[in-house]
């Protein structure tokens, strides 16, 4: 039996997984801003949108760990810049540190990214401005100075997850943890009608071609199984969650039909 700590427990993504863990045999600490009692051993407030109640949550957590899974996320809505930059990147980063202590070793820490992340090449600088931040007053001119939208700021806190994931991996090794992050595409979750809202034909389309959005259980399935030791050898890993859909595209892109099976 392990012990893992799941932030966004109380719906999606994060419930599927508390529930897969919890079938397994293991233990569940969960992490939400809405109170749950389902699948979870002990259940922590967690808003990653203040700083000081991180910090306050990650010292209640009881015992040791064997992974942490950073599902938490806000969906791409207008004027909420900000707090998606917050919640799905610098409160995950910071979040993270103040779990470490808790962490075993060869422990996992599976970051929740997606597919919108996937143009993250095209943006490494400015994934690197975010990353330099440090504070609220900061973060708000980085995103006037940006001219960053809610679609923008979704893409972005995605694409850094990916690349924060590379960037710990070294360090990580030499304190015997690992990261891996994870990049689903179009998840039927309750936020669903936010993505179709947010990216409009540029989702459609992309689920039109793999015939049905993805499920939760599908995804928590794969966070499952990086949080455990049977994924010991991955380390610093996207790994899509896609249905195809980047197949897809790339395929397109690159003109690869010549290849494909007669």
């Amino acid at each position: 039996m392990a012990r893992y700590a799941v932030t966004g427990v109380a719906s999606g993504i994060g419930a599927a997984l508390a529930g897969l863990l919890k079938e397994r045999g293991h233990q569940v600490v969960g992490f939400d801003v809405r109170e749950t009692s389902d699948n979870v051993d002990q259940f922590i407030p967690l808003d990653l949108n203040d700083l000081p109640a991180i910090a306050k949550a990650a010292a209640q957590v009881e015992g040791p760990l064997d992974g942490l899974c950073n599902n938490a996320g806000l969906p791409p809505r207008t004027g909420l810049e900000a707090q998606i930059l917050q919640v799905n990147f610098l409160g995950q980063r910071s979040f993270t540190q103040a779990m470490l202590p808790h962490l075993t070793q060869g422990s996992a820490i599976v970051n929740m990214a997606s597919r919108a992340g996937h143009k993250w090449r095209e943006n490494v600088d400015q994934i690197k401005r975010l990353g330099a931040l440090r504070g609220s007053s900061d973060l708000a001119a980085f995103i006037d100075n940006e001219d960053i939208n809610h679609v923008r700021a979704y893409d972005l806190s995605k694409e850094a997850m990916i690349l924060w994931t590379m960037a710990e991996t070294e360090g990580l090794f030499a304190r015997d943890l690992r990261m891996i992050s994870l990049s689903p595409g179009g998840v039927s979750t309750g936020i669903l009608a936010d993505f179709a809202r947010a990216f409009g034909d540029r989702m459609a389309k992309n689920v039109a071609r793999t015939g049905r959005p993805g499920n939760a259980i599908e995804v928590a399935r794969v966070a499952a199984f990086a949080l455990s030791p049977d994924s010991n050898w991955m380390k610093g890993e996207d790994i899509a969650i896609d249905g195809g859909m980047g197949a897809f595209n790339a395929s397109d892109t690159l003109g690869l039909s010549a290849l494909r099976l007669t």
